[in-house]
């Protein structure tokens, strides 16, 4: 009898995997980084018959996938970027779904009086004062793009920063890795910190200005890219990330106590 019954669980398994639809979806490191998406693929699943590949890159290299169609969808937070993206006819539309926003963590002792900063463009106006080293992404995410208009904001070109600045070409785990190792500055989206374990020294030195503002949208690639595009399966999985569902996972999923998102899709 057991037999029969583990027979049939198995059937049923094997029924509802060969149910499942493979989508491609190109994420942000720092949407990775944070854990919400271990809290999502397996209620998208449940929830739309959708089997969530992951391809976690920077926005810069997801916008690239998108643009040769080797992605159905992405998920990226750099709206000038996203724009460029849609009105070069890569993209069907652009759909905000949440937000955080950017960070800029340093040594304890704050060696460039960072915390003191009225902007966050007069951090990094102290931070280059100092010449105390800082770490860059480099690597054309959402959040480097951020991190220079910053300076561009102080007047500085990175280019000319001298040794103390090291752009690394690395995702967020990985260049806040490295900060922790140098004891440097970095600029970080806030889910990554909260959810950053090797913390060494480090803590979060400046928040609150208006322009770390942080928006993660939601693009289907345009079905003409590729003939293999899921269009109707990227639509399908929008409708879920703005449903109350998607609200509540987002909103209620914390670290440490904080909230990582904020729900704002309309």
């Amino acid at each position: 009898m057991i037999r029969v019954v583990l027979a049939v669980l198995a059937l049923g398994l094997s029924g509802w995997m060969a149910l499942a639809e493979d989508f491609k979806l190109a994420v942000t490191t720092s949407f990775h980084n944070s854990g919400l998406s271990d809290v999502l693929l397996p209620a998208i699943a449940e929830d739309t018959g959708l089997n969530v590949q992951l391809l976690v890159v920077g926005t810069g290299q997801a916008l690239k996938l998108g643009e040769a169609g080797d992605v159905d969808a992405i998920l990226v937070h750099s709206r000038a970027a996203e724009e460029a993206f849609l009105e070069a006819g890569h993209g069907t539309h652009r759909r905000g779904i949440m937000y955080n926003d950017f960070v800029i963590i340093g040594p304890a002792s704050d060696p460039a009086d960072v915390s003191k900063a009225e902007t966050a463009a007069a951090a990094l106006m102290a931070i280059s004062t100092a010449q105390v080293p800082f770490v860059s992404r480099g690597d054309d995410s959402g959040t480097h793009k951020k991190e220079l208009s910053l300076w561009a904001a102080a007047g500085l070109d990175p280019a000319a920063l001298g040794g103390w600045y090291r752009p690394v070409g690395a995702g967020m785990g990985a260049s806040l890795n490295t900060a922790a190792g140098m004891n440097a500055y970095i600029l970080s989206d806030r889910a990554s910190w909260l959810n950053f374990g090797n913390t060494a020294d480090l803590t979060l030195v400046y928040a609150g200005d208006p322009v770390l503002f942080n928006q993660y949208a939601y693009l289907p690639v345009h079905p003409d890219k590729n003939a293999a595009i899921k269009h109707e399966a990227a639509l399908r999985l929008e409708a879920w990330l703005v449903s109350d569902r998607a609200k509540a996972l987002i909103n209620e999923y914390k670290v440490g106590g904080e909230t990582l998102f904020v729900f704002n899709a309309k």
